[in-house]
């Protein structure tokens, strides 16, 4: 059991890779067609029910492109679909949240300070609004308010805002604002998945059969891809911000997210604008520079006041702390790391311990246990360019110390 966390940590790795390339891919080809559906253009030798053609240019040849607003008249030969970037962007990110968030939900998921939750409370919580947020965006979509689509908009906006304020009451900082990014994404790909696939299945089953489809199906996968093409950007901050306490951790990440979804739209106004050839809004960046300065502000808000320490250990904390070389360990781990990571730092040019993590008793050091042995002793990754000189007897034995507890670690508990 002792290399169990290596083990686990490369699987966050590779899931986390995994995960990174399928949203470049989505996004991608997102933007792409996008851009492509703004600057078709109309021409006179256009084919019966085409809407516009592109000519574009790139790796040494030249490409002819055109849309049909509803379909051809005949069936291509030849037919090639856009989902599973979609579809394996979102299932590496529920397996990356599992691994990381539910797995670890002692750690990263949980704020008793929030809420007194048990793991699998915690996780019905979590997995449950995700899908609930689908639920309720789709009975949106649908209603009446889906021939509106400012309104439905601006709806949306409300919602994802509530969602923010709603995850922060709930969850860690860092959970709540990945969360909030996990719920838009799941929207998102739930579009391609329940509305836009099926709708394009509908169109081409139309086609084979020999019957002229109907054009609502386009353009209500129409509707939902431009909701996609505004969330984008919003969904790639909430993954990233994770790494910056500055943003997670301030007592108004809530409102930062708001700002943040603002920001989706403006930046990508200007270039949906300047894909259809409609203008040259420069206005947008100025509001996107105000929007950004408003979240650095916030971000000088006080931090979410973090747990006092306290003496409370999980059973898995037990165990580390019941190892003969804690108390060596936590010599080390307060003198060589504690300077930062703590409630109030006192390294020179440290506001706030880095990722939110303390590490001053004994509660803390065993609930960074993995962290401490994969950082500090596998590796020479903590302290940083080892400012506070870490020996390497040091290291060895912070190793030592983990193997050895997670030789007396239960399965159940290692997992977590």
């Amino acid at each position: 059991m002792q290399e169990f966390a290596i083990i686990w940590d490369w699987l966050a790795f590779a899931i986390r890779w995994v995960h990174v390339i399928t949203a470049m891919a989505w996004i991608g080809s997102s933007f792409y067609f996008i851009a492509l559906d703004l600057g078709l253009r109309k021409s006179d030798d256009l084919p019966k029910g085409a809407h516009g053609e592109e000519w574009q240019v790139h790796g040494g040849g030249f490409y002819h492109v055109r849309k049909y607003l509803v379909a051809p008249e005949e069936m291509p030969a030849h037919l090639t679909w856009f989902k599973w970037e979609s579809y394996s962007t979102w299932l590496s990110g529920a397996a990356l949240l599992m691994v990381m968030y539910w797995a670890g939900a002692e750690i990263y998921l949980i704020d008793q300070s929030k809420a007194d939750l048990s793991v699998f409370q915690a996780i019905l919580i979590s997995a449950g609004s995700l899908a609930l947020g689908w639920v309720i965006y789709d009975f949106l979509c649908k209603s009446k308010l889906g021939d509106s689509p400012t309104v439905l908009m601006v709806l949306l906006f409300v919602l994802l805002v509530v969602m923010a304020w709603g995850y922060d009451q709930i969850f860690t900082g860092r959970a709540s604002l990945l969360h909030l990014g996990a719920f838009t994404a799941t929207i998102m790909t739930a579009n391609v998945f329940f509305i836009i696939m099926p709708n394009q299945r509908i169109v081409v089953a139309d086609l084979v059969a020999g019957r002229v489809p109907d054009a609502k199906y386009g353009k209500i996968a129409k509707l939902r891809s431009t909701h996609n093409n505004y969330l984008t950007l919003p969904v790639i901050f909430l993954m990233l911000s994770t790494h910056y306490p500055l943003a997670f951790a301030s007592e108004y990440n809530w409102l930062i997210c708001a700002l943040v979804f603002l920001m989706g739209v403006t930046i990508r106004h200007y270039f949906n604008t300047r894909h259809a050839g409609s203008g040259n809004p420069t206005w947008t960046w100025l509001v996107t520079a105000l929007l950004f300065l408003c979240i650095m502000w916030l971000s000088t808000a006080p931090m979410v006041k973090p747990l006092e320490e306290s003496d409370a250990l999980s059973e898995k904390q037990q165990i580390f702390a019941a190892v003969e070389e804690f108390d060596h360990v936590q010599e080390i781990v307060v003198g060589r790391c504690s300077m930062c990571h703590a409630r109030e730092p006192v390294y020179e040019g440290i506001r706030y311990a880095p990722n939110h993590v303390f590490l001053e008793s004994r509660a803390d050091i065993t609930a960074q246990a993995k962290a401490i042995y994969l950082h500090s002793g596998v590796t020479h990754a903590m302290p940083p360019a080892n400012v506070t000189w870490m020996e390497q007897d040091e290291r060895d034995a912070i190793v030592k110390w983990f193997r050895t507890a997670m030789d007396e670690m239960p399965l159940r508990l290692a997992v977590r």
